[in-house]
Parts: C-alpha cells; structure tokens; sequence
C-alpha cells in the first residue's frame, strides 16, 4: 500500500544574513495556496509553470543559493573547484564534473563549434579521468584555462544550453507529466542538478518516490506525493553524506506554505543563510 506523505509543520529559526533580490513582478495574488489556477498540463512557458522566464530566473537563483551560496547565478560561469565529493573539478553554472561526464560533453561540444580554445588541450585527460576524482593531466592549468574561457560568450552560451538540455528540460519535462506545478518542476529540477539522470541519481529517486505515493497525475495528492519525494530525496542524500539543508529548510519550507505554484515573495535558508527574494 502507497503512504500518505507527512507533511509535519516545523518551526525554522531565521538567522541575522538576508539576501535580497528583486525578480520581474509577477501576477498578483493573495498569497501561497493549495491549488493552482492553471492546469498541470499546460503548454510549455506559460506563467503557471517552471520554464516560463520569471520562473526559470527564480529557479536559478534558489538552485545558486544551494550549489554558489549566491542568487547570483550568472556570475558562476568561471566558477571551478574540487569540494572534495568525489567527482573530481566541479565547474560552472550548473556544477557540471570532471568525474560525471557533463563537463567533458560540455568541453567537446564547445570546441565542436569553437575550436582552438583554451580548453580543448585538456580534452583527452578529461576523457581519461571521466568516471572518477582524479586530476590526473589537468594539473595544473585546466582551471586557469576553465576561467579564460568562461569570460566569453559563446562559452556561456554552451553552458546554458547543456544546463537546459540535460538537466531543467527534461526535470520540467517529466514534473509535468506527473502532474506537478512549479514548486514540484523545481523540486524535480534541483535533484536532477544534484544527483543526475539515472539510477542511482533522479530516475531512481522518482521511482521509489512513485511506488509509495501516487503522483497527481495518478490522482494522488501533490503535497503528500512531494513530501514522500523529499524524504526519499533526503535519505539518498543522507547515504552520501551530503548536507540536506536545501530540502529541509528550502524546499520544504515552500511545501508546508503550500505554495505550490512557487510564488513570491519566498524566503528559505541553505547552509545557516537566510535569502528572500520580493
């Protein structure tokens, strides 16, 4: 038999750090409610749903605050450094990995239309070290070579494009087809960043999640199904030793308001900062 999600309310402590940021207005409304004025299946970019552009702006913000510790997700192109997870360099706007394969597609389909650039060099050490933590050939200049790359245009360009094609696109995808709003779109969308496609990874987060509560689309209840798709969330992060924060005081946070269609004004907390957003 599928659970009912939990849905406990709990008592979040605010700390003193705020971050304020302004977004494109949004239709006025009287505040966070259980239902949403648009149906599920609404086309692709419409103002209920996670890719149009206010909403896509907001998710890139609140998925900086957790990956950049920054709303500002735009001054994250240069960004590369080994947290020491075990995927080796983790670089971009997006946490693409030396270790996971998106970084080295990513290297190859940016020197596929310009090449002779910086990174192009660390191509084969980067097909060397795929699947694991080493740095093995890229020592010591491939950071550099990340930064000066990362100051141009079409670099940028790539990775937006590889941000949306591998992991906000299909995350908004299949949220839709399960019948969630934008707050579920995001949830899909921020485990795709995390744990990436497959099982272990999204899919397999989705299915456990799928065989104990049913999703909207199956006439189960959204909160009580996103509930149950966080908690298995939080325990896969759990086995991998990884801070929970942006599920617990974030996106739950945005549940147990009810505010399934991802509206502002929000505040949430990721690693003891508090950010809101008018």
């Amino acid at each position: 038999m599928k659970r009912a999600g939990r849905l406990m309310f709990v008592a979040v402590p605010l700390v003193a750090v705020t971050v304020y940021v302004a977004v494109p207005d949004q239709k006025a409304d009287d505040g966070p409610s259980d239902s949403r004025s648009s149906s599920p299946s609404a086309s692709s970019g419409s103002a209920a749903d996670l890719d149009s552009p206010e909403k896509k702006e907001l998710a890139q913000r609140i998925v900086s605050s957790a990956e950049n510790s920054s709303l500002d997700w735009r001054a994250q192109y240069d960004y590369i450094e080994d947290i020491g997870d075990g995927r080796g360099y983790t670089a971009g706007i997006i946490g693409f990995t030396t270790g996971t394969h998106d970084l080295l597609r990513l290297v190859e389909l940016y020197t596929e239309s310009h090449p002779d650039n910086a990174l192009e060099p660390y191509l084969p050490a980067l097909r060397s070290v795929d699947g694991s933590d080493s740095h093995e050939g890229l020592d010591p200049g491939f950071t550099a070579a990340w930064k000066e790359e990362a100051q141009k245009d079409a670099f940028k360009r790539v990775q937006d494009s590889q941000r949306d094609r591998v992991y906000f696109d299909p995350a908004v995808r299949l949220a839709k087809r399960d019948g969630l709003g934008a707050l579920g779109q995001f949830i899909y969308y921020d485990a795709m960043v995390m744990h990436g496609p497959g099982d272990p990874g999204f899919h397999g987060i989705r299915e456990r999640a799928m065989s104990e509560a049913d999703t909207p689309a199956e006439g189960g209840d959204e909160k009580s199904y996103l509930d149950i798709f966080l908690d298995t969330r939080r325990a896969t992060m759990k086995s991998e030793k990884r801070d929970t924060t942006r599920v617990d005081t974030a996106q739950r946070r945005f549940l147990y308001a009810g505010n399934l269609d991802l509206r502002t004004p929000l505040e949430w907390k990721v690693y003891d900062v508090t950010y809101k957003v008018d």
